[in-house]
């Protein structure tokens, strides 16, 4: 965790001042540190500022001691007596202000090698989840820890165990030497998690003289059995890998200390209920082992397994409470109309405008849209559960370390994993619950820093209000990156790029240069424009659809100035000829209709079939109505547009029998003088009717199309970067529709 200290930027002379300032600064901000996280990462960007500062200020000293021995002659000598007065008053204020941060590591008793290390990551001050829980894990009680995503959990448990067992009331009775059983059990849901919050014990726990022992599936058994039978204090694994160890006799309970579960929800989810149950059972005399139980969110069963097994003194911090908001506040939230064919174009464009050149993180439902996803986007890498351990290991260690900035997931990286500088998350689809929506954007805005969280949807297939209304996240609601977006990101990396460029090479091209500005009739702007195109691959920008993110594809509003209500049996006859119908034909069918309802996309079809060819109307794509009832979005070929929207004068030139029947489609018999349907280009996308929740799910459901194939042909990312996925008429492979078992 960064420091929470304040730039000392005044001189000697008002020193006294600046420390009153200080003083009264800090108190406003601790006062607001639990409640706004960001707070950290504004004091994180002063530290680094006040770090620069301090190495400017010693090079200035080495410059200046240099001038006085060499050229005293010149100038006068530096007075090194007042500038160590000068820096001994700027470190002792600045431990005045961090001895006032009730976070401070300083005010807990945490032993000098914790600190050492704790320092060394740049940890002055322990997180709010971290100071709750520390006395009370010290003290020897059982303990339920609640916080968002992303807040330090893990530290919250590692340090007070740690300390307890070198230099507090489990020191006596621990036991040391060769083949000693563990002192510590900690249960994880995922081996990556196992394997994060095992280095944390190693690095902390390594400091304090303690050895600690990581077990998991997909992982050989013999190391394992090695490190355990020649003795360990801590076991961090999986549950169903510890279980195995226990009924082989590898790992011996009898004088554990401490048992922690750490995302205890996300067991539940993923069916470790039973092996949780049975290895917490173990532990004949529960009164000599400190249960702690750590999660973002508290389902039934975590409460259940809270009271069975914690004893009845347990404390809860809960640091979440009934506040409305669950997800991380540091992180913007947004949704973003697309359909699946539309995924591969519109993912790299969203990562140019909103990673920031971090990392990004991109989740989907299937391993097998994790694989192709992966291999469609430069650099990416895949994880998922069907890749081998070792090969999940190296790929976590790439990202982490930058050798490739996207990885594309399953859930197994949508728990706990802490990975730094993720800037970005892009959910390929609304999740299955609202706690994996949580879990996920929570990957990006940890330890204070901010981030960005995008999730695409079908409006058709997926009901967000849900998530939102749960989550108590306020979606932001965008389009797929606009031409002007796009080029803005790309040129900006592009101009970088061309002023790295060596001077050197100037006058070899200048002739060429000079030639072109001379010749071409265009600017000098305008062509170094088209240069920054070229070298980024954008020699096209293609429109896009604000319905569904497709490429040269436009979206369209069908609309009428009050709601339209149609005759239900009219509506089923919707396909009648014009020309052949009659007004006595339509009032027969409304005098035996009883039911009126709102427009609905059959509706929607009928008038457009009666205004345009059926070519063109079977081409529609995406038909979604508007909340309000007064009409419905669809999609169109760019080409198309300018027939869609001469069909508005098709309409109202039709002869006097022909604007009857239309409008008795329109409206009710009472409603004979409503006013008339209109076409046209949506330049902002309205708000849209939602799917309603099917089988428990929040994305999904119902009828879809399959696969990432591009029906119009366009399988290309923007501006023509690279191939798309086939076509799902043309492959029995890629992503099938729901009704054959496999999404996003």
């Amino acid at each position: 965790m960064p420091s929470i200290s304040l730039t000392n930027t005044s001189s000697a002379t008002n020193s006294s001042d600046s420390k009153k300032e200080k003083k009264m600064k800090k108190k406003v901000a601790l006062e607001s540190q639990e409640t706004d996280p960001l707070m950290v990462s504004i004091k994180k960007e002063k530290k680094k500022e006040k770090e620069k500062k301090k190495r400017k200020a010693v090079e200035f000293d080495d410059e200046e001691q240099e001038r006085s021995e060499t050229s005293s002659e010149l100038c006068e000598p530096v007075n090194l007596k007042n500038k160590s007065k000068k820096a001994k008053v700027e470190e002792e204020e600045e431990e005045e202000v961090k001895a006032e941060d009730p976070n401070a590591v300083t005010r807990f008793r945490i032993s000098e090698p914790l600190r050492e290390v704790l320092k060394k990551r740049g940890i002055e001050a322990l997180f709010p989840i971290q100071a709750r829980t520390f006395e009370d894990i010290l003290n020897g009680g059982d303990l339920v820890g609640r916080a968002r995503t992303g807040q330090g959990k893990t530290l919250a448990f590692v340090l007070p165990i740690l300390e307890s067992l070198v230099n507090g009331p489990a020191k006596a009775s621990r036991k040391t030497g060769y083949g000693r059983p563990p002192s510590v059990l900690v249960l994880l849901p995922t081996r990556e998690l196992a394997t994060q919050v095992f280095d944390d014990f190693k690095v902390y726990g390594g400091a304090m003289g303690l050895n600690s022992c990581c077990v998991y599936g997909g992982a050989s058994y013999q190391p394992q059995e090695f490190a355990l039978k020649r003795g360990v204090d801590v076991v961090v694994g999986t549950p169903g890998r510890i279980k195995d160890h226990i009924e082989k006799g590898n790992i011996d309970l009898s004088l554990l200390k401490f048992r922690v579960l750490d995302e205890a929800d996300e067991m539940l989810r993923m069916g470790f209920v039973e092996d949780v149950e049975l290895i917490l059972g173990k532990v004949k005399d529960v009164n000599k082992v400190q249960t702690l139980l750590f999660s973002a969110t508290l389902p039934d069963w975590v409460k259940q397994i809270s009271s069975k097994f914690l004893k009845p003194t347990k404390k809860t911090i809960d640091l979440v409470g009934n506040e409305k908001m669950k997800a991380s506040t540091n992180v913007r939230h947004i949704v973003l109309p697309c359909s699946t064919s539309a995924i591969p174009q519109v993912i790299p464009d969203i990562i140019r405008c909103y990673a920031s050149g971090g990392r990004t993180i991109i989740f989907t439902e299937k391993r097998e849209s994790a694989n192709e996803l992966s291999g469609l986007l430069p650099g990416a890498r895949a994880l998922h559960g069907e890749i081998q351990q070792s090969q999940r290991e190296v790929t976590l260690s790439g990202f982490r370390s930058g050798k490739f900035l996207t990885l594309v997931a399953t859930n197994v990286a949508a728990r706990g994993l802490d990975i730094n500088d993720v800037q970005l998350i892009i959910q390929c689809e609304p999740p299955k619950d609202v706690e994996a929506y949580i879990h996920r954007s929570g990957r990006t805005g940890r330890a204070g820093n901010s981030g960005v969280a995008v999730m695409l949807f079908d409006p058709r297939r997926s009901n967000i209000s849900k998530i939102q209304r749960e989550s108590g996240v306020k979606f932001e609601h965008i389009t797929a990156p606009k031409a002007e977006d796009i080029a803005k990101a790309v040129g900006v990396e592009a101009a970088e790029t061309i002023i790295q460029v060596s001077d050197s090479v100037i006058p070899a091209f200048k002739s060429a240069a000079e030639d072109l500005l001379n010749t071409s009739g265009l600017s000098a702007v305008e062509l170094l424009a088209k240069a920054l195109a070229k070298a980024t691959g954008y020699t096209e920008i293609k429109s896009r659809s604000l319905l569904s993110s497709m490429e040269n594809h436009v979206t369209l509003l069908l609309e009428s100035e009050k709601p339209i209500y149609t005759p239900s049996k009219a509506v089923a006859q919707c396909d009648i000829d014009i020309e052949s119908s009659s007004v006595s034909r339509a009032s027969a069918d409304l005098n035996t209709t009883a039911a009126a309802r709102p427009i609905d996309r059959l509706f929607a079809f009928s008038v457009l079939r009666r205004i345009l060819p059926e070519d063109k109307v079977e081409s529609v794509t995406g038909m979604t109505l508007t909340t309000d009832g007064n009409g419905a979005v669809f999609d169109v070929k760019k080409e198309d547009v300018d027939t869609f929207l001469a069909g508005n004068i098709l309409f109202y030139s039709c002869d006097v029998m022909s604007v009857f029947i239309i409008l008795f489609f329109l409206a009710v018999a009472a409603q004979e003088n409503a006013a008339g349907v209109n076409i046209e280009v949506v330049k902002t996308l309205p708000s849209l009717q939602e799917r309603e929740q099917q089988r428990g799910r929040f994305g999904g459901g119902g009828r879809g199309r399959g696969g990432f194939g591009d029906r119009s042909g366009g399988n290309r990312f923007s501006g023509g970067r690279g191939g798309g996925f086939s076509d799902r008429r043309n492959s029995s492979g890629g992503f099938k529709g729901r009704n054959n078992g496999n999404k996003w």
